[in-house]
């Protein structure tokens, strides 16, 4: 995560209004209350019906769609399916039904105000709250399925709200947690600039080698991570176009903690801007580099290669440069800005493939799918971006066997938007039907 500044009172304000905003939210169909459990599939078939279905695998457009629902998962898809005795049928109009959506970097325990500043006021009982709320919004707004990239200090708490989410006792996506990212000292995440006799903590855990990072990952795994967060690149600065962005750990260190990971069947996510630490991150085998602001040809071909997603993030990015507190930030954040855009062009080109993930957290939890806009505008068309966010996500997750898809089979995970999202990519930021596993949260 980048950091910004506010003033404080902005802060407050922002911290109200979005507390404020997800309370006030209707309550989730068949809930009464937010401490009851969820509600479970119905028993009864149910059948979807639509002016539209969009293959994302293809790109073709059924007309009309429908699904046919038992249980939590999808037994038929077609432009007319069967409709078993008993069943409910809802006709959503003219709208376009897809999969669940996927952000596959998100930040369920930040709102907008200074990161810096929350993570250090905040107790994380308060911090894991606002996670719940987060994760409620995001559902609504069609994510069916994210990957939390790191609690910013509130340690394993994201297992405590994946494993209730699990339960159905909190609405929320499926999860892929990573806990407390990784970082050294001195490093991205490290508290810098306070008194250093208040001995503020950081936002990420200490690992400066190979010996230390594998203690980390295994008490990271022992306390229910499902992949590992490394912190590879920071600080980053621009001078005539080019990024420069220091790595904190070497490529044998990242290979030693891919090796460790591994050992128990998972995987490593980096943050990582620039070279050479995407380099590095890209030869020892890490499954995503995420916001990849500037990659090298050889960083290009390596992921090409070895199926390494990158993951944009440019939705943080345009937030924090229209928000930045003063204007010499924002000129570096669009200084930033400027040169991932013009990689992306190249990413596109190289084959690079691509996952959606906003980086939502520092900006308002439920209005991501702006990411696919601004996929969009830089370069990806809009079925591309869509299959970003759907199967690419699905992969990275390591549930594309599971959703991404709208497949007999397949988990009943699905959306539906305005119009016709690859006429208009943002119809996705107007979700106005979810059903996860089955469950209608909106309606």
């Amino acid at each position: 995560m980048n950091s910004n500044k506010f003033a404080p009172r902005a802060i407050l304000a922002l911290v109200l209004s979005f507390v404020l905003a997800s309370l006030c939210r209707a309550p989730l169909r068949g809930q009464t209350t937010q401490s009851q459990p969820q509600p479970a599939p119905q028993s009864h078939p149910i059948v979807l019906h639509a002016a539209r279905l969009l293959d994302v695998e293809s790109g073709r457009i059924l007309t009309p769609g429908e699904i046919l629902i038992q249980a939590d998962a999808i037994k038929e898809v077609g432009a007319k399916v069967t409709r078993p005795a008993g069943a409910e049928i809802i006709d959503l109009g003219d709208t376009t039904l897809l999969p669940g959506l996927i952000d596959a970097h998100v930040h369920l325990f930040l709102h907008p105000g200074a990161e810096d500043l929350q993570t250090v006021q905040e107790s994380v009982p308060q911090r894991t709250i606002v996670a719940t709320l987060a994760a409620r919004a995001d559902l609504l707004a069609g994510f069916t399925a994210e990957r939390d990239m790191g609690t910013e200090g509130a340690g394993s708490a994201d297992a405590a709200v994946r494993d209730a989410i699990n339960r159905g006792e909190i609405p929320g996506p499926r999860l892929r947690i990573s806990g407390n990212a990784i970082n050294i000292l001195g490093g991205h995440e490290d508290a810098i600039g306070y008194n250093p006799e208040q001995h503020v903590l950081p936002n990420a855990t200490y690992a400066n080698n190979s010996a230390e990072l594998v203690t980390v990952i295994r008490e990271q795994l022992k306390e229910g991570a499902d992949f590992i967060k490394i912190y590879e690149t920071g600080a980053d600065t621009v001078a005539n176009g080019k990024l420069s962005t220091p790595f904190q750990y070497s490529e044998e260190e990242l290979t030693a903690a891919v090796r460790e990971t591994a050992r128990t069947g998972n995987r490593v996510a980096v943050h990582a801007t620039g070279e050479p630490g995407t380099l590095y991150a890209a030869r020892a085998g890490v499954e995503s580099v995420d916001h990849a602001f500037q990659l090298s040809d050889e960083t290009m071909r390596i992921m090409r290669e070895k199926q390494i997603f990158a993951v944009p993030t440019f939705t943080i990015s345009e937030y924090f440069a229209e928000h930045a507190a003063t204007p010499e930030g924002a000129a570096r954040e669009h200084a930033l800005l400027d040169v991932h855009v013009s990689n992306f062009k190249k990413q596109l080109a190289a084959g690079v493939p691509i996952a959606m993930g906003s980086d939502v957290g520092p900006f308002p939890h439920g209005t991501q799918a702006r990411e696919f806009s601004l996929m969009v505008k830089y370069g990806m068309s809009a079925l591309a971006a869509i299959q970003a966010g759907t199967l690419n996500g699905a992969k990275l997750l390591g549930w594309q066997e599971k959703i991404g898809v709208l497949k007999p089979g397949y988990q009943a995970d699905i959306v539906a938007v305005p119009g016709n999202p690859l006429d208009d990519i943002s119809a996705l930021e107007k979700v106005s039907f979810v059903m996860k596993a089955g469950v209608i949260y909106r309606k």
